[in-house]
């Protein structure tokens, strides 16, 4: 029962996905940018059955242009037979008061869930062996009821510089949900001063994770901050078509408070978009590409205490890993994890003509989907214990999949289907891939 492995729904789903699922903006339809944009609502009840949550029952609620024209906030709750519970409540572009370029992207979650996996050592039956390594067993986890609680809160700083320095918040042009007019980057690729949107992040946050086995609690707590620079540089950050991105990040655990060990990390992660065109079945037909790097400095660092030796190591959903809804989408989450990872990614995504929600009166009501895209996948990546070229280029995992994507109410909802060499996922979150 993996988590990520299966069907994780829209609810559970959004903490991870949907903090970069909008953009700093407002959106206006083609034909009516003088009117003034109204907030728009999306209530979708929901049941659902899967190995993590049993029978289950949920409820989302989200609205976009409100409390402010450019923010967005979800909440959803979900309650399953597997002893299941979770809450999660996210809000996106909150500009501070007072301010004219800060602004706050929070996240909180509280769940728990009945006997789940999780790719960490402890299990007695593979004494030797390091959980998450590219070499490792895939039923090497420890299992047992799981809570994890979390709360990241993004504050993002934006630089008067490219297509930054006149507005804070951009207009753009909505023609049947692809980008008309008002594109904020992809001018120049590598010149933040003529093109794109340049942001300073700082984000302090705090996640508590207790897996409770037949042999064993084992919690895994972290406290501390990240601080990066994101170069956001295509026309239309939720549904990209041309341009790039980039992302250096550093963050650290001190060891303050309740934190199980103190740790550093370093990644970065780069995109690139190219618009193919239009045809006549497709609207729009774009090739996507990621490369994604990170390293853990303090890995071999260690503390004395009791005579045991305390790394200096992030938990798996901290450090460099694989696995889940962002990379290597066929495996479970966190399924590698390690000192070091690298990752690729190519996808193509077309968008056709022919919309079959578009006839539909209630799907237009409730639902509202302008656009709708077919993708083809394929990923590769490998975590290790340096960071050596030669070593995260050997033996690496692979995996290829297909998704369909839509736009509803405003949001990009995927649904994403792959499969590797050791196991198989299908995954359902908003936003598309490489969003960050």
């Amino acid at each position: 029962m993996k988590l990520g492995k299966w069907i994780l729904l829209l609810g559970l789903d959004l903490l991870f996905s949907a903090q970069a699922a909008f953009g700093q903006h407002i959106s206006f339809l083609k034909g009516k940018e003088n009117e003034e944009p109204k907030p728009i609502e999306l209530k979708l009840p929901y049941a659902f059955y899967n190995s993590n949550f049993g029978a289950a029952v949920g409820g989302v609620y989200g609205v976009t242009g409100w409390p402010q024209k450019q923010s967005t906030f979800v909440a959803t709750v979900i309650g399953g037979s597997n002893s299941a519970l979770a809450g999660y409540f996210l809000g996106k572009d909150f500009r501070i008061p007072f301010t004219e370029r800060l602004f706050l992207d929070p996240i909180i979650a509280l769940s728990a869930f009945g006997d789940t996996e999780n790719y960490s050592s402890g299990n007695p039956s593979f004494r030797g062996e390091r959980a998450g390594g590219n070499d490792s067993s895939k039923d090497n986890y420890v299992e047992g009821d799981t809570t994890d609680n979390f709360v990241y809160l993004t504050f993002r700083y934006l630089l008067p510089i490219g297509d930054g320095k006149k507005e804070a918040i951009n207009t753009y042009v909505m023609d049947r949900g692809l980008l008309h007019s008002g594109a904020t980057g992809g001018k120049s690729l590598w010149n933040p001063f003529v093109s794109g949107k340049t942001f300073i992040t700082a984000r302090p946050y705090y996640r508590s994770q207790k897996i409770r086995a037949d042999y064993g609690d084992f919690p895994k707590r972290t406290n501390g901050a990240e601080f990066g620079l994101l170069f956001q540089n295509t026309d239309f950050h939720p549904n990209p078509s041309t341009g790039n991105t980039l992302r250096l990040r550093y963050y650290e655990d001190w060891g303050w408070f309740d934190s199980t060990n103190p740790y550093q990390v370093v990644a970065g992660e780069y995109s690139h978009y190219f618009n193919l065109g239009a045809t006549n079945t497709f609207r729009q037909r774009v090739l996507a590409f990621d490369i994604f790097t990170a390293d853990v400095p303090s890995w071999n660092d260690y503390d004395m205490e009791g005579g045991t030796r305390v790394f200096h190591q992030p938990p798996g959903y901290q450090g460099a890993s694989l696995g889940g809804l962002w990379r290597m989408r066929a495996y479970p989450s966190y399924r590698y994890n390690d000192r070091s990872v690298i990752y690729y990614c190519g996808e193509i995504r077309l968008t056709p003509e022919w919309n079959p929600f578009a006839k539909s009166a209630w799907v237009e009501k409730y639902l509202s989907i302008p656009w709708w895209q077919w993708v083809f996948f394929a990923e590769v990546g490998r975590v290790a214990p340096s960071w050596a070229l030669g070593n995260l280029h050997s033996e690496m995992k692979f995996d290829m999949g297909v998704g369909v994507r839509a736009q509803i109410k405003g949001l990009v909802l995927r649904i994403d289907a792959a499969g590797s060499s050791e196991s198989y996922g299908v995954q359902m979150f908003l936003s598309q891939p490489f969003q960050f």
